[in-house]
């Protein structure tokens, strides 16, 4: 029988396709391919994804169905997540939270997953998680704890959490190309 490749889907979301966080994604990438994972990666920024509209009486179909009502790039990109056997999630740090379009995609897909319990499309997956802070460097510890917070919801495990700074940049890049590799290689 043909051993299937891990599929890890890394999603990043800086508008920045040069800064930290595209770094972060390129290391997240060399190592999962080291460990022989299919690799896919998309950039939030360019997936067209809105806010969402609570819609109803604040739930819409995502609490019954498990599908956003809205026309543009989340439903696709939520079949996507839920095809992938491992995610690395990547975000600039604003004000100690995600990146906007990281929030507008991961509010709208907790809607989605959070009411199925451990039905999830996420139960189970492992989620390696970074928060890269260019700026200042801080905000790294409130924006981590947001997304530890969400994949909880989703039912995902926390493979690992890392914050990177412009100032640890060289050794947690390779921290986090580890972590990548070490997460494919935990795979069932």
């Amino acid at each position: 029988m043909e051993e299937v490749a891990v599929r890890v889907l890394i999603l990043q979301s800086s508008p920045n396709r040069d800064g930290l966080t595209a770094a972060c994604a390129a290391a997240a990438a060399e190592g999962a391919r080291r460990a022989g994972a299919e690799v896919e990666g998309m950039r939030l920024n360019d997936a067209g994804i809105g806010l969402c509209r609570a819609c109803g009486n604040g739930w819409g179909t995502c609490r019954t169905e498990h599908r956003c009502t809205q026309e543009d790039g989340f439903n696709a990109l939520h079949e996507r997540v839920a095809a992938a056997d491992a995610l690395v999630l990547i975000t600039p740090v604003y004000w100690g939270e995600p990146s906007e379009s990281a929030k507008a995609f991961l509010d709208r897909l907790r809607r989605c997953e959070a009411p199925r319990g451990d039905e999830s499309a996420l139960a189970g997956k492992w989620a390696l998680v970074v928060a890269a802070a260019g700026g200042s460097g801080n905000g790294t510890l409130t924006c981590l704890s947001s997304l530890e917070r969400l994949l909880t919801h989703v039912r995902a495990r926390p493979f690992d959490l890392i914050g990177i700074t412009r100032r640890s940049r060289e050794y947690q890049l390779e921290a986090i190309c580890r972590a990548a590799q070490a997460m494919v290689a935990a795979q069932p």
